[in-house]
């Protein structure tokens, strides 16, 4: 796909972050909007500020078949189908293993991971049946190297990266191109609306002050993430990575795959020597 132009263009977790960003550069490229997230009153105010020449939103929880479901009949109805989906909608949660509480590890596999499947299955009938279309996954660098109290985001998103990069070589020579994003540090609000349980170290987490250190070494902004991710779309990129963090941890793991982690071990004591725990 080259173009948004005229294009129906639809976003999953599309009040704040990447999703609104995402959606404010596709209106830019003359994208049409369908826009989903469990915030309506975000969503909204995302239309709002995109201002596209037509947007539909909808309160849409990804954990449900219906819900999602619905939403895809509403943008084929109204819209006429999507020639671009992108399953954008993910939370974190920082917990070692040992300590997190099954709940909160399918709490985020079910956003995460199945939201991701579902928004594919619900949407990619609707890209099939165009000339030319794309559906872009969005895992993280969290999908490529492993970091610890992350286990369950890891898996999601290592998840997302294999579901991806399969259905990529299933839909090959169709009309369907298909991206997996892996972003690294990205300033949003994903700390701040996550489950901070435990510190990687088992430590109780003080949610407020790891929202700032997040902050801190987050250096990419969404809107930045956003032009990344429209760029390497644009060309039919299999992959983007999005921030220098990400450029250069993939490097690494290419590099490093069995002795990153002691790299990460060394991050994370440097980091906490200045104060931030995560």
């Amino acid at each position: 796909m080259k173009t948004l132009q005229d294009k129906v263009v639809v976003i999953t977790g599309a009040g704040s972050g990447i999703g609104r960003c995402l959606a404010l550069e596709a209106a830019g490229r003359g994208a049409r909007l369908a826009l989903a997230d469990w915030d309506q009153a975000g969503a909204e105010e995302t239309a709002r500020l995109a201002g596209a020449k037509q947007s539909l939103v909808r309160k849409v929880d990804v954990r449900s078949d219906a819900e999602v479901a619905a939403f895809a009949a509403d943008v084929a109805r109204e819209l006429g189908g999507a020639h671009v989906a992108v399953n954008n909608a993910g939370v974190s949660v920082s917990d070692t293993f040992a300590q997190m509480k099954r709940e909160d590890f399918e709490w985020l596999f079910q956003i995460n991971f199945w939201g991701v499947v579902r928004g594919t299955e619900a949407f990619l009938p609707q890209l099939l049946a165009q000339d030319d279309a794309h559906l872009i996954n969005i895992s993280s660098i969290f999908g490529i190297v492993a970091f610890p109290g992350q286990s369950a985001y890891n898996a999601s998103k290592f998840a997302v990266r294999g579901f991806t990069e399969s259905l990529r070589q299933e839909l090959h020579g169709g009309p369907v191109h298909v991206t997996c994003v892996h972003p690294g540090g990205i300033r949003t609000n994903i700390v701040r609306h996550g489950r901070m349980v435990h510190t990687s170290r088992g430590e109780t987490s003080d949610a407020a002050k790891a929202a700032v250190d997040f902050d801190k070494i987050a250096r990419t902004t969404p809107e930045e993430a956003a032009r990344i991710i429209w760029r390497g779309a644009l060309r039919n990129a299999p992959r983007v990575l999005v921030g220098r963090d990400a450029w250069l941890m993939d490097l690494l793991q290419r590099l490093l795959p069995v002795s990153y982690p002691a790299l990460v071990r060394a991050s994370r004591a440097f980091m906490e020597r200045r104060g931030v725990r995560l």
